[in-house]
C-alpha cells in the first residue's frame, strides 16, 4: 500500500477517535516541543514509517497523540520503548495488560493506550498510568477527609498535586476540544492549587 494511502488511513482513524478539531498555531508549537514527528523518530530508530503506520492501524501500537496542522503524525519520543521492553510488538499487549490484576481493567487500559490519547503523561507506562489514577483519585477524595484543611492535610494534598504535576505535561487547547472539557491538569492541579493555596 502506498505511503500516502497509509498516512491518509491513519489520519482518518485518528479523527474517528479524536473528532475533527482544528489545530491552532499555539497547538502546533506545543506539540512540536513535546512530541516527535513519526518519520523522524522512525529514521532515528531504523524503523520503516509505513510498517509502523500499519501496526497502528492493526491496533498493535498506539495511534499518534496528535496530527499537527501540516498533517505530521506526532508521537511520543519513547513510542517504541514499551514494545522493546515487552520483547517485541507481538508480546506488547500481554505484557501491558498483565500489569493489572483485573483482566477487564487491563484490557480497558490497553484500549486507552492504543487510542494515543495518553498525552496526559510525559512517559506512558503501566506504572505511570496506575500512579496517575491513584493520584487523581486521592486528590478528588481529599476534601472529604476528616482533617480537611488542616496544616497536615494541606501538606499531604500538595505533595499529591506536586507528584501529579511532575507526571503530566501542560496540555494544549486542542486537548480540551477533543476531551470535551477540562483536563486532569485543570481539575486536579491548577484548580486545587487555586482553591487550597499553600500558606
Amino acid at each position: 500500500m502506498p505511503e500516502t494511502d497509509l498516512k491518509q488511513q491513519l489520519a482518518e482513524r485518528f479523527r474517528e477517535v479524536n473528532g475533527d478539531h482544528p489545530m491552532t498555531d499555539a497547538d502546533d508549537v506545543y506539540v512540536s516541543a513535546q512530541f516527535a514527528v513519526l518519520e523522524e523518530l522512525c529514521a532515528v530508530h531504523g524503523r520503516d514509517a509505513d510498517a509502523v503506520r500499519r501496526l497502528m492501524l492493526e491496533q498493535r501500537l498506539p495511534l499518534p497523540g496528535y496530527l499537527r496542522s501540516d498533517g505530521a503524525e506526532m508521537v511520543p519520543a519513547d513510542l517504541f520503548a514499551l514494545a522493546d521492553e515487552a520483547g517485541g510488538v507481538e508480546l506488547l499487549e500481554a505484557w501491558f495488560t498483565a500489569h493489572w490484576a483485573d483482566p477487564v481493567t487491563g484490557k480497558a487500559e490497553w484500549n486507552a493506550y492504543l487510542s494515543g490519547q495518553y498525552v496526559c503523561l510525559h512517559s506512558v507506562t503501566p506504572a505511570a498510568i496506575q500512579r496517575k489514577d491513584h493520584l487523581t483519585t486521592a486528590i478528588g477524595a481529599a476534601a472529604n477527609e476528616p482533617d480537611a484543611r488542616s496544616a497536615r492535610w494541606l501538606d499531604r494534598l500538595h505533595a499529591l498535586v506536586d507528584e501529579l504535576d511532575a507526571l503530566e505535561p501542560a496540555f494544549t487547547a486542542y486537548d480540551r476540544l477533543r476531551f470535551g472539557g477540562p483536563t486532569s491538569r485543570d481539575t486536579c492541579i491548577d484548580a486545587v492549587r487555586a482553591r487550597f493555596p499553600r500558606p
